[in-house]
């Protein structure tokens, strides 16, 4: 079996579970590899791979929070690659491997006892200047917002080409099941269980008693047009995917958000639920 390791270098911790994942490995013969970043920081020259990301592996394993999780499912959801979290970080909403289970999980893992759940991700595109480009691709959400002192923003919203509605707002989070319980549940939106097919739009602070969060199908086109924004300029509003990378967005650029081609595989444990792990997690 091989693995690629992912240790978030920045996250204290890190180093002394690599060596308990590498331990483990050795007994079980077990390959591991880690990139060259990675691998020069924690001392372990001899596991590094070059082209770490166009080998044949059969799943990826961070060592961080979630949002190292989401940065690995990015990088690797076109592979078709298998993601496995274990959880050093705040939440773990999604890292589902804690500390005090790895050797248990990881020998789950060697026997095959664990399932690979498919989670839908959005791809978001920019139209400037009559060309259509690609930004990227998110597992949680994708958010247009304001930025620094800008004004509030007014844009509208076309669904599938037809303008459902304008408003004003700081901003609008374009969120999957999957990030539903992220910063969408924090804009007041909806929690929806992952295996449900649907794209939630929440605004941020609109300045309106009527605009509520929606649920659409998640084979529908959302385009957003920035209407009016006082003073705006180039650094006056962002697009962020998953909160980690993100653009400036220009006067009169469309924003377009699909469905990406290709779901993120998340490794998941029969012993914990959508439901229970909400529970526990975000303490109800």
């Amino acid at each position: 079996m091989r693995i690629a390791i992912y240790p978030n270098v920045t996250k204290s911790g890190a180093g002394e579970i690599l060596e308990r994942v590498i331990k483990f490995a050795n007994q079980y013969n077990i390959e591991l590899l880690l990139p060259p970043k990675e691998g020069k920081f924690f001392y372990h020259e001899e596991l590094i791979n070059q082209n770490i990301e166009k080998e044949y592996i059969d799943m990826a394993i961070s060592i961080g929070g979630d949002g190292t999780l989401l940065g690995l499912c990015r990088r690797l959801a076109k592979n078709g690659i298998p993601v496995c979290g274990i959880n050093i970080g705040h939440l773990g909403f999604l890292a589902d491997i804690e500390p005090g289970e790895i050797e248990a999980k990881l020998t789950k893992i060697i026997n095959r006892q664990y399932k690979i759940e498919e989670r839908l991700m959005l791809s978001a595109y920019i139209k400037r200047q009559g060309k259509i480009n690609y930004i990227g691709s998110a597992v949680n959400d994708v958010v247009v917002s304001k930025c620094g002192v800008s004004r509030m923003l007014h844009f509208g919203v076309a669904i599938n080409d037809y303008m459902v509605t304008n408003y004003k707002a700081d901003g609008l989070i374009i969120s999957t099941p999957t990030g539903s319980t992220a910063y969408s549940l924090s804009a007041g939106g909806p929690i929806v269980n992952p295996k449900v097919k649907g794209i939630i739009l929440t605004p941020i602070c609109p300045h309106s008693c009527f605009i509520r969060p929606m649920v659409i199908d998640e084979s529908e086109k959302v385009a957003l047009n920035i209407i009016n924004i006082i003073s705006m300029t180039k650094r006056s509003v962002n697009l962020t995917l998953d909160g980690q990378e993100g653009v400036d967005i220009e006067p009169d650029d469309e924003i377009i958000i699909e469905k990406a081609n290709f779901p993120a595989q998340i490794v998941r444990f029969e012993d914990k639920n959508f439901y229970q792990t909400f529970m526990n997690k975000l303490c109800l």
